[in-house]
């Protein structure tokens, strides 16, 4: 009953100063919302991120050629040999890529592991010409695995063929929009030969399939210099006149087999190759490693970005304090009277710590509502489904209260630390 009375003068507090007690919330309110909002747009992109990246294929095992890590002192011998430190700014030279050699060795090892290996290389950027009508293009040749892991849909014409491997043929596949706009239909692309023009050499491509545009995931993608063509690895590497060697690939694990025990396996593999290499050394990933280390990163951002924001309730919860000093010394003949009657210092401090609760709660339920708002908009203005974070919202609202009661306890015991006769006798 004591507590529901305490609560009832609480609000009745409020509501006699309602434009006081909205400025004392408007730091809680700013701060929970603060919070909210970017929990919720962190938690979205975390989510919208991570199912992107399970559309790629959740058994494939990434191969890059990286920088070696400057934690590691590679001027101890080992295995009775002395290695050189690392240069932090090498380049790569040809002696640091994988080759097709060291490919063609690992497929033959884990034969059995692996269901297909996806190598890309880009030929360029350029622009195709067919009849005085013009496209920005990006060439990426590809092999057999490419489209195995990244499958792609074809509404016209069909796939690269073996022959158009084998031979190096100046065959190409390109997405659907791209031949709407070059030839009018879909179908009338199929046959035609377009010439493109590259920055080194000008070209000639025989256009054997239309694919869906947008329906292909994985490396080698995204394109920043127009529509992607592709075309055979081999074909790409003579234009580029460029050796058979690489920097990424990525391996497809066969069904049933561990993607973690593939990676480890692939990773001892190269090791050896890499040994002397002071500069680089293969790195190998997983997608479940990669979504782990993507999601870490973005908790922490959103966790440092939250913590800033939180330095808002920090003042809100001063201003909370600040505010009822002034009620306590406003009161002061009323917390007389109450002690005159009877009232125990526990029960004159409770009235207050339950007052500044009331406050930072009531502050931070209306910078919940707007937290979420803002939430969802900047989530659809981005692009991804807003999805508010439900330990967020509890743990805010939690802070909130929590922030009412650490505030609002020196106030309040001052309240019940008070003479009751000095209390009475105050102007």
């Amino acid at each position: 009953m004591l507590l529901g009375e305490n609560i009832t003068l609480a609000i009745t507090s409020l509501k006699s100063n309602k434009m006081r007690a909205l400025l004392t919330m408007l730091g809680i309110i700013i701060g929970i919302a603060a919070v909210i909002a970017i929990f919720t747009v962190g938690n979205s992109l975390t989510i919208s991120i991570e199912e992107s990246l399970q559309s790629m294929g959740s058994n494939d095992v990434y191969v890059m050629v990286s920088e070696r890590s400057q934690e590691h002192d590679y001027s101890q011998k080992l295995d009775g040999a002395e290695y050189a430190v690392s240069d932090s700014d090498a380049e790569m030279t040809d002696a640091d890529y994988i080759t097709s050699e060291m490919i063609q060795e690992m497929y033959e090892r884990f034969d059995d592991d692996i269901y297909a290996i996806n190598i890309s290389h880009s030929a360029g950027r350029g622009t195709a010409e067919y009849k005085n009508t013009k496209g920005k293009v990006s060439l990426t040749g590809t092999t057999v695995g490419y489209f195995i892991t990244s499958p792609i849909d074809i509404v016209a014409g069909s796939m690269l063929s073996q022959q158009d491997y084998n031979g190096q043929r100046m065959s190409c596949l390109v997405q659907e929009d791209f031949a709407k706009d070059m030839f009018g239909d879909v179908k009338e692309a199929v046959g035609k030969v377009m010439d493109v023009e590259l920055e080194d050499s000008n070209i000639s491509l025989t256009i054997v399939g239309v694919y869906k545009s947008a329906s292909a995931s994985g490396m080698g993608m995204i394109s920043f210099g127009g529509s992607t063509v592709y075309i055979p690895l081999q074909t790409a590497m003579g234009i580029t006149h460029s050796k058979d060697h690489f920097s990424t690939i990525r391996v497809s694990a066969a069904v049933g087999v561990d993607t973690e025990q593939l990676s480890k396996n692939i990773k001892s593999f190269y090791e050896p190759y890499y040994r002397n290499n002071a500069d680089f050394e293969v790195t190998v990933m997983t997608l479940e490693s990669m979504i782990a280390m993507l999601t870490s990163m973005l908790d922490t951002i959103t966790m440092a970005i939250s913590i800033v924001a939180g330095i808002a309730l920090l003042v809100g919860g001063i201003g909370v304090m600040n505010i009822m000093l002034v009620s306590v010394t406003e009161r002061t003949r009323e917390i007389g009277t109450r002690k005159a009657l009877g009232a125990k210092n526990s029960s004159i401090r409770a009235q207050f710590i339950v007052e500044a609760i009331i406050i930072c709660l009531i502050g931070g339920i209306i910078g919940l509502i707007l937290g979420i708002t803002a939430g969802v908009i900047l989530s659809n203005y981005m692009g991804y489904p807003a999805m508010p974070s439900i330990g967020g919202i509890i743990i805010s609202l939690a802070f909130s209260m929590g922030i009412g009661l650490f505030f609002g306890y020196f106030p309040a015991n001052k309240a019940a630390q008070m003479n009751p006769i000095d209390a009475l006798r105050y102007e």
